[in-house]
């Protein structure tokens, strides 16, 4: 049996052509690996129309001195169970240190933290996560279905969105542009 391969810290990345159009394009902060699993933070798509302030309203949280930024979709389980990756410039209740490179959290005590400015130098918001079961997400990759490359908390808190994916690729020595979606045989 293969020993398992523990990843946390990195970042997945999908391929085209990967077959669940649910991670088209998708960059994943691989958070927890381990022989029980992994859980990953998606941070490559914004949720249409719902920004940090109106999330913070939803739990009666005035985030009006903070500037309004997006709310990402974190991945297709729990998907209204929220999550904070950020800087390493804070650690509340329930935090976990993800290397050296990122934090996550997901209690509310980050969120009040944070509209009252008191929270991390850097952090991003999403909502549910991409989880894997013990074992699955080996085997997704021996399937060529993800790619996976070294964390840059930069990518995370300073490159816009829409480039991650790109810019994920080209911190591996990856030309996205040259990927393609199904692979040849021969």
């Amino acid at each position: 049996m293969d020993q398992p391969l523990y990843y946390a810290g990195q970042f997945l990345l999908a391929l085209p052509g990967m077959g669940d159009a649910r991670f088209d394009h998708a960059v994943i902060a691989l958070c927890m690996h381990d022989a029980n699993g992994a859980l990953g933070i998606g941070i490559g798509e914004e949720i249409d129309k719902l920004g940090l302030r109106e999330l913070l309203k939803s739990f009666d949280i005035d985030g009006s001195a903070i500037p309004d930024g997006p709310v990402y979709r974190g991945g297709p389980v729990e998907p209204r169970r929220g999550f904070v990756l950020h800087s390493l410039d804070w650690g509340g209740r329930d935090m976990v240190q993800v290397g050296n490179a990122w934090g996550l959290s997901g209690s509310l005590d980050i969120l009040k933290a944070i509209a009252a400015g008191k929270g991390p130098s850097r952090y991003l918001v999403a909502l549910g996560y991409a989880g894997w079961g013990a074992g699955q997400l080996e085997q997704e990759m021996r399937s060529a279905g993800w790619f996976l490359t070294q964390a840059d908390p930069d990518l995370i808190f300073d490159t816009p969105t829409n480039g991650r994916w790109q810019r994920a690729f080209a911190c591996a020595g990856v030309d996205s542009a040259h990927l393609v979606s199904d692979a040849g045989s021969a």
